[in-house]
């Protein structure tokens, strides 16, 4: 990834980022493509910090009305800048299915997001589509001020307290989780270092927390990139084309392998 500074804005170049393929593809839920003049732009928040983003071209980008110094200590790590994702498909690659998969859908990169908002989000996301999350976690923090609210925010709400989300059964998983982060039940910087079945089963002890909802938190809030989440499209990827068990070679990077083939998978049909 290169950079340069014009006035408030950051131009990078990086060919292994495309906004839609990860902005929009069910791994982060405050990004809104809004209307430009560009290829396509991006409006959103990370730890409540607000950004607008635009792809000028295939791998060219803007950073609109940005810091240097913010770009430096938010962004990058936010977009995962510093992984080199051409050596990592050129890994993948090796396996025949994840070569299609990363040449489908390349600009796929893996976002590091906060532990404790992707722990929320992804409870909400449960039998949910990515429409009706976004309008859930909208109304959540139109209900703080525009700000996803802090442990100790929401550790004062309740499942009836929680109705104005329409979250329907997620309430009192919301709450619990809530509940537990607060009093240090649950320590989600610790469940981080954790080894992965042991951060599985730490994780899982959240009302409603399954293994799915484990695996995406440990991947996509802790860049546990060994975590696996498997869904509906993932389960057919393991049954028609690993019936063996997936490549030992990926593992350690299981979890970005599996936004390619999952990417790839769901747009085959």
């Amino acid at each position: 990834m290169d950079y340069s500074v014009k006035g408030r804005d950051i131009y990078v170049s990086e060919p292994d980022l495309d906004l839609d393929e990860t902005l929009d593809c069910g791994q982060a839920f405050r990004w809104k493509k809004t209307d430009s003049n560009y290829d396509c732009t991006y409006e959103g928040n990370f730890l409540n910090e607000h950004l607008r983003v635009s792809q000028i071209k295939k791998g060219e980008f803007i950073f609109h009305d940005t810091s240097e110094n913010d770009f430096i200590s938010k962004w990058i790590n936010y977009f995962d800048f510093e992984t080199d994702y051409t050596e990592l498909k050129k890994l993948f690659s090796e396996d025949g299915t994840l070569s299609k998969a990363c040449a489908f859908a390349g600009g796929i990169r893996l976002l590091r997001q906060d532990s404790w908002e992707c722990l929320i989000s992804f409870i909400i996301s449960q039998n949910n589509n990515i429409p009706r999350i976004k309008g859930i976690i909208d109304r959540l923090c139109g209900h703080y001020g525009g700000s996803f609210p802090d442990v100790n925010q929401l550790s004062g709400e309740d499942a009836d307290s929680l109705g104005y989300l329409r979250s329907g059964f997620r309430a009192k998983y919301i709450a619990d989780a809530a509940s537990r982060v607060s009093r240090g039940e649950t320590d989600l910087s610790a469940i981080a270092e954790m080894p992965i079945d042991q951060a599985r089963t730490e994780l899982k002890k959240i009302l409603g927390v399954g293994p799915k909802v484990a695996e995406c938190v440990l991947l996509f809030g802790m860049h546990r990139t060994e975590a696996f989440p498997v869904d509906v499209w993932i389960k057919r990827v393991l049954a028609e084309y690993y019936p063996d068990g997936f490549p030992e070679f990926a593992r350690e990077n299981a979890g970005i392998a599996q936004q390619y083939l999952f990417h790839y998978i769901r747009n085959l049909g």
